[in-house]
């Protein structure tokens, strides 16, 4: 099971420094005056500068990709670290999902809405933004990476409990225990009757009108010394 474990993390770290790398390659292609210009995705993410017919532009940040490349940078740390500190075994599936979906969602959109073109001129001149192949790649392997990571933390946990003898319980059994304990708690709950809630939300209202008409006067009384302090 142990070497089991350590091919889910060699898979996981593997995935996800290649979605970092990725982003590092051709992300799309922005076709301005006849001219087509290929953006990598750190380009896009950061904004970098662009010579068109000699004419020097300096594109924009697309927040966008920003957030991808962000969250890739994080799962690539997570999960290169996770080897030392298991801890981190719960946050790599939860932010490779995220960025996993995120960059799913942008290689399945529409690039106009999800790139950054200004300062180009928005009049006809930008025919068209076609996306590289690599950002759905970029998609799949941070997919990839909630996956196996995903699969180490179970196989992981799996050993834990198993060394433990029984002293500890598996993930699904804790989760379980919560939502038990969840829905015992909650049976004992008393809720207020109508007329409860309608006397307390009249104090609050009460109490409202109350605050605000001291603040007003306070207010009020404040600016008229202001004003016979400065006549």
């Amino acid at each position: 099971m142990k070497i089991i474990n350590r091919i889910f993390q060699a898979l996981a770290i593997i995935c996800s420094v290649g979605a970092l790398v990725l982003f590092f390659t051709k992300f799309a292609v922005v076709t301005f005056n006849g001219n087509n210009v290929d953006f990598v995705g750190a380009q896009l993410a950061f904004g970098s500068k662009m010579k068109i017919a000699e004419v020097e532009y300096d594109m924009n940040v697309s927040y966008r990709v920003l957030f991808c490349f962000i969250l890739t940078v994080l799962s690539a740390i997570v999960g290169v670290f996770s080897f030392k500190k298991k801890g981190l075994r719960y946050t790599a599936p939860v932010l490779g999902a995220i960025g996993g979906v995120y960059m799913l969602v942008l290689a399945l959109g529409w690039p106009n809405k999800w790139i950054n073109t200004l300062p180009l001129p928005d009049n006809g001149e930008v025919t068209s933004i076609v996306y590289g192949s690599s950002v759905l790649l970029c998609a799949i392997a941070l997919l990839a990476f909630t996956v196996f990571s995903a699969a180490y933390l179970l196989v992981d946990d799996y050993i834990e409990v198993k060394a433990s003898k029984g002293a500890k319980r598996t993930i699904f059994k804790r989760l379980a225990g919560f939502f038990k304990d969840y829905k015992s708690e909650t049976k004992k709950i008393v809720w207020p009757g109508f007329r409860e809630v309608i006397k307390n939300t009249a104090i609050v209202l009460l109490m409202c009108l109350l605050v605000g008409a001291f603040i007003w006067l306070l207010d009020m009384g404040i600016g008229k010394l202001f004003e016979a302090i400065r006549g």
